[in-house]
């Protein structure tokens, strides 16, 4: 059975992405940290669409735990393939360099920079034995471009663009590919507390985007037909930046 891994899915982007997923006929793994309850409602919406998933709970900035839960689900589960890789779990804590405590530069890179290695390395392998593969992260605008009190976030979504553009060149012979994926504004609780009003006037597109329009390029850089794209990465921004 192939499956989709999604991280993060259980709220905004991934959620929409896990039920693009389920609609491409993927057995689709929700994974998510603490929030049972929105979990089950991205689960429900899967079913809703006819298709089918679990939720595999795991803190992706704790390597041990992404080592014990989703190494052991791979064990366990020989008739199942992960196919496609969506690293989209992460966090932000913005503020000034200048007052960043150590916890938080930590524990941003901890959320987006090494999980995307620790569950990658994991998941490679059987992708490496079936020779096919579709490795998608999920970056930001502010690893493209930096913004200010985002010197952490930036700095990780950065780490991961180049970390793409690396792996994608080691797999490629192996009918694997890794692209990113570099959203602007998108309504979901990282912009939530935004004005929104105030901050459409910085976008061509005078809006910010939704959920689902990022999931839609996620569904595509996963199918077949993508194949010869990779080391790319799609910015998703109304005209922003490029």
């Amino acid at each position: 059975m192939k499956c989709a891994l999604v991280t993060g899915g259980s709220r905004g982007i991934g959620r929409a992405i896990c039920v693009t997923m389920a609609g491409m006929g993927y057995y689709v793994l929700v994974n998510y940290k603490n929030n049972t309850t929105e979990a089950d409602k991205t689960l429900d919406l899967i079913k809703q669409n006819g298709g089918t998933g679990e939720l595999l709970p795991c803190d992706v900035s704790d390597k041990h735990q992404i080592t014990e839960i989703l190494g052991k689900w791979i064990e366990a589960n020989t008739e199942k393939y992960i196919e496609v890789l969506v690293n989209n779990a992460g966090i932000k804590d913005d503020s000034l360099l200048l007052y960043m405590q150590d916890a938080q530069w930590e524990n941003v890179m901890k959320n987006n920079l090494d999980s995307f290695f620790y569950i990658t390395r994991l998941v490679l392998n059987g992708m490496l034995l079936k020779k096919y593969g579709r490795i998608i992260n999920i970056v930001s605008l502010s690893g493209l471009k930096g913004l200010p009190g985002q010197t952490n976030y930036s700095a990780a979504k950065a780490g991961v663009i180049g970390a793409t553009k690396a792996l994608a060149q080691e797999v490629a012979r192996h009918g694997i590919t890794v692209n990113a994926i570099a959203p602007g504004l998108i309504k979901t609780d990282m912009t939530e507390g935004m004005d929104e009003n105030e901050m459409k006037k910085l976008i061509p597109a005078r809006r910010f985007g939704l959920p689902e329009e990022v999931a839609h390029a996620v569904g595509f850089l996963a199918s077949q037909q993508a194949g010869y794209i990779t080391a790319e990465v799609l910015s998703i921004n109304g005209g922003m930046y490029s």
